[in-house]
């Protein structure tokens, strides 16, 4: 079997089919990914929040490893339940986005264990900003690039904060950058 060349139009052709497959998944999916992690981040914040305000006991903070502890096993059943097929190589980009944003995430949580003066939200929420402003312009689904550019800029809210009010904002930028992409493209999956 021989291989032809593809001319310029089809391979902007092909391109736009597989953005199209990519955002059709997340669609299908109907953002369940961002609804998993945002809701998750939002109430881990707030039991944080309510902990460390009622106990003042510092270690209270390990709670926020319940983020990956809960929302990783739920990404394993929705990635079993949700994608099937020929996986595309935007589908390995946007995955490969999140894998090098989650893995810094991480890093940077267990790094701030020794590094108290770390300004940990702030640095969670520029990276997860980052990753969702990348998802949104690489599947080109315009509410989710917003929502990660908008989350980038709330991000600054973090260093002007101070005590346990940062936390608030770290679960209300949550709710804006991932919550709200989300049930849109729950929305957007149902039509």
């Amino acid at each position: 079997m021989e291989e032809r060349q593809l001319n310029e139009k089809e391979s902007l052709e092909l391109i736009a089919r597989m953005i199209q497959n990519t955002q059709q998944k997340l669609e299908k999916g109907k953002g369940m990914t961002f609804l998993v992690w945002g809701y998750t981040t939002i109430v881990v914040s707030l039991l944080v929040w309510y902990f460390l305000t009622t106990t003042g006991d510092y270690r209270m903070h390990y709670l926020w490893f319940l983020i990956p502890i809960v929302a990783g096993p739920a990404m394993f059943f929705l990635i079993r339940k949700y994608e099937k097929g020929v996986k595309t190589y935007i589908d390995r980009v946007v995955g490969y986005v999140w894998l090098v944003m989650g893995l810094a995430g991480f890093m940077i949580s267990v790094t701030a264990i020794f590094f108290w003066n770390l300004p940990i939200l702030f640095i969670i929420i520029l990276l997860m900003g980052s990753g969702t402003a990348i998802t949104g312009l690489v599947i080109r689904f315009t509410p989710l690039a917003v929502a990660g550019f908008v989350g980038i800029a709330l991000s600054l809210a973090c260093l002007f904060m101070k005590g346990t009010e940062q936390i608030l904002v770290f679960a209300a930028v949550f709710l804006v950058m991932m919550v709200i992409p989300g049930h849109i493209l729950n929305a957007k999956g149902r039509k």
